[in-house]
């Protein structure tokens, strides 16, 4: 026997989609926005300092059902205006650094910029979550001009260094593999790894920092 469909539910799934389309614009825009403004302060940076801050940038968009879902576990409304409402991680960009400073650098360009409103920073670098993750998380806004007029739209901003991503993609991986039930010795070794993985980023830095004070030297 065919499966029998709710009509009503398929109507209204069909509005949360006329809906995220309506508000779509704003959010990739946004995104535009801000990759816009990291890309020229890269360029300036390795203008005056010949090397780039940014190793390379990665964007998104929640989908509908990642939106639901978590407003789903926040007890909210769930429809696109709530989203639109409660939500400030609808766009997403993320920022690859090469070095632990440059994650602080690019952040205070970024929101230094006098249209650049921050609204909230978490520094996981400095105070990590439990299992090990490190990452600078931002939320920022900006202004993008529609036709009914400028309005401030929230973006994301997840800025870490190449062996910060490396071990969260990764841990992420393993994590999804095993449908969140991963074994307690597992993630302990997990947790010692991103120790060690933040030990390999601080001495990296070092050896930067040293090469650098060379060419001062060498080139004063």
């Amino acid at each position: 026997m065919p499966e029998q469909r709710n009509p009503a539910l398929s109507e209204e799934f069909r509005r949360m989609v006329d809906d995220f389309f309506s508000v779509q614009c704003r959010y990739q825009a946004a995104i535009r926005e801000v990759q816009t403004k990291l890309e020229i302060l890269d360029d300036e940076f390795q203008m005056r300092h010949q090397r780039n801050p940014i190793h390379h940038m990665q964007s998104r968009m929640k989908s509908i059902q990642s939106m639901m879902d978590k407003l789903r576990r926040k007890q909210l409304e769930l429809n696109i205006a709530s989203a639109v409402e409660n939500l400030t991680d609808i766009a997403g960009i993320r920022v690859i650094c090469s070095y632990v400073q440059d994650v602080y650098t690019v952040a205070n360009l970024l929101t230094g910029q006098d249209d650049v409103h921050l609204v909230r920073v978490r520094d996981y670098i400095q105070t990590p979550k439990e299992n090990g993750y490190r990452s600078l998380h931002m939320i920022v806004e900006v202004p993008v001009f529609l036709a009914e007029g400028r309005v401030m739209v929230p973006v994301e901003v997840q800025i870490r260094t190449i062996a910060m991503d490396f071990w969260a993609s990764l841990e992420h991986s393993l994590r999804y593999k095993a449908a969140d039930s991963v074994p307690e010795e597992i993630s302990a070794e997990l947790k010692q790894a991103a120790v060690d993985i933040a030990a390999l980023d601080q001495r990296m830095q070092s050896i930067h920092d040293r090469v650098d004070a060379l060419a001062v030297k060498k080139h004063p």
